[in-house]
């Protein structure tokens, strides 16, 4: 079965940077499950894998355009420690929801701390990087209606609900 739209996909990958430091990966890990076609992983991956059966691998670099997007500067701003009420204890790589400038919920980290001027940055931590994957496809099924419905994969390596 190839893989195309509808498809519940199981992976193994292992995600490195252009410096050969590992990111993320499914190793000693179940698979990754996904459902092919419902922008569930980056589209350059999810475009790479489209045609793929079980059993292929593959390497493939990913631009940022096609994985989390260019680094953008202006989604990096300096607030006041006020913004941040009920919160005690301000660290460098603490997250918080916040509003982004369209209405949107967005997550920011904090970049920096300098006295009450908290630095925080709205863009995702892989921004603006190539990100290098290497694949095995493990498995490639007929997404049940309802995984199709709730627009993800059920069960082990998946949603639970």
């Amino acid at each position: 079965m190839l893989i195309a739209a509808n498809k519940a996909v199981s992976i193994d990958y292992t995600l490195t940077n252009d410096a050969g430091e590992t990111i993320d990966s499914s190793a000693g890990g179940a698979p990754l499950v996904y459902l092919h076609g419902a922008a569930n992983i980056i589209p350059g991956l999810e475009k790479a894998l489209e045609g793929k059966q079980a059993g292929d691998e593959l390497e493939v670099a990913i631009e940022p355009e096609d994985a989390y997007g260019e680094y953008l500067a202006e989604l990096v701003s300096t607030l006041n420690r006020s913004l941040f009420e009920g919160v005690d204890q301000l660290e460098v790589g603490m997250q918080f929801h916040a509003s982004a400038p369209d209405g949107q919920m967005q997550i920011v980290t904090i970049r920096d701390i300098d006295g009450d001027d908290i630095t925080v940055d709205g863009n995702h931590p892989l921004a603006g990087q190539r990100l290098n994957f290497k694949v095995k496809v493990v498995d490639v099924r007929d997404a049940s209606d309802e995984e199709i419905a709730h627009r993800h994969i059920h069960g082990e390596g998946g949603h639970h609900h």
